[in-house]
């Protein structure tokens, strides 16, 4: 039986980040855009084309009665069964530089289960739907080792000894490695097999709203979602919880990545 299609918060949602985002775009300039505002949820700063890329989606969310864990604002309860996991502005220092890499992606929990995600290219308006029950379109490279990959990675942490070792490792055995600022948009690359693999090398970075939409649409695509140190990907409330994330075309490849990232971190420490 065919699905019928994306949660309307989703596409409100993500409908909501793209109009915001070119808006902010508009009427603002760089310095303006890339300005510190605030300390958001997550501990990080937050910049000023951030809180106007959030400020109009939770408006956009409240007709929708969802509760909603966002990067800025962190945990709105608003008693529901259904959650929505969002990244309103991936790729933020793109976005307020100018560089057209950013994305929203947008993951429905019901009762803490994952079940689809919508990643939207906000330069663009290419978009990736998924569902964990729904048949999709979407298959990665299935590529299985490391050797020869194309792998897009964080940036290096040169100045930590064991994420700087790690990032080296991986990039020395890969064929191309891009380093594009935006996890969600490169997530979404290793599920239309664009991009075999992408990874944080053991830097921690990722929080929950930066890999919840990997998990269901990569997995549907015939990929993984792995963590470094093995820590599961799963539904929490806590934007203070990280990851070194590792999403991969196959089982085979996010677990040869994971092995030579936590190898070579943990060999510049002894």
């Amino acid at each position: 039986m065919a699905h019928p299609g994306p949660h309307p918060a989703l596409t409100a949602a993500a409908d909501a980040a793209r109009a915001a985002y070119t808006d902010a775009r508009a009427r603002h300039d760089r310095a303006t855009l890339a300005e510190t505002v605030e300390q958001g949820a997550d501990g990080t700063p937050t910049m000023r084309i951030d809180r106007l890329v959030e400020d109009a989606v939770l408006r956009a969310l409240e007709p929708h009665r969802v509760n909603v864990l966002s990067e800025e604002s962190g945990w709105v309860d608003r008693g529901s069964e259904i959650s929505l996991v969002i990244d309103p502005l991936d790729g933020s220092a793109n976005g307020a530089a100018g560089v057209p890499l950013t994305a929203f992606a947008g993951t429905v929990a019901v009762a803490g289960e994952f079940t689809e995600s919508y990643t939207s290219w906000l330069d663009t308006g290419r978009g990736w739907w998924a569902h964990r029950e729904a048949p999709t379109a979407y298959r990665t490279s299935g590529r299985r080792e490391l050797a020869g990959a194309a792998l897009s990675m964080l940036r290096p942490h040169t100045a930590k000894p064991g994420p700087a070792a790690a990032w080296w490792a991986a990039a020395s055995r890969a064929a191309r490695v891009r380093v594009l600022s935006t996890t969600c948009l490169e997530a979404a690359l290793v599920a239309e097999g664009a991009t075999d693999a992408f990874a944080d090398a053991c830097s921690d970075t990722h929080r929950l709203v930066d890999l919840a939409a990997a998990t269901v649409l990569v997995g549907r695509a015939g990929g993984v979602v792995l963590d470094v140190r093995g820590r599961p990907v799963e539904f929490t409330t806590d934007l203070t919880r990280r990851w070194s994330g590792v999403v991969a075309a196959t089982e085979e490849l996010g677990r040869e990545l994971v092995g030579v990232l936590h190898e070579a971190a943990a060999s510049a420490h002894r």
